[in-house]
């Protein structure tokens, strides 16, 4: 498995981290492993915008429909 080796880690951040595992009943490395991979599995910003840009176009609704079918709705009540 591949290992991370993080260096100049600010102390503060470290104990912050290491009550955080310590909470969890965890050893530090468990607790980073867990919360890398949950990062990791989370597509940034750039991701998801590629990826929605990707997509095939959807049909395409003319904005007066939606308002009638709101307007529709709202005199159904």
């Amino acid at each position: 498995m591949p290992n991370v080796l993080i260096r100049n880690l600010d102390p503060e951040v470290h104990s912050v981290l290491t009550a955080r595992a310590e909470a969890r009943g965890q050893s530090l490395q468990q607790y980073l492993t867990e919360e890398l991979t949950e990062l990791a599995a989370k597509p940034t910003l750039a991701e998801l915008f590629a990826e929605i840009e990707a997509r095939p176009p959807g049909p395409r609704i003319d904005p007066q429909d939606i308002v009638n079918a709101i307007h529709e709705g709202r005199k159904g009540r």
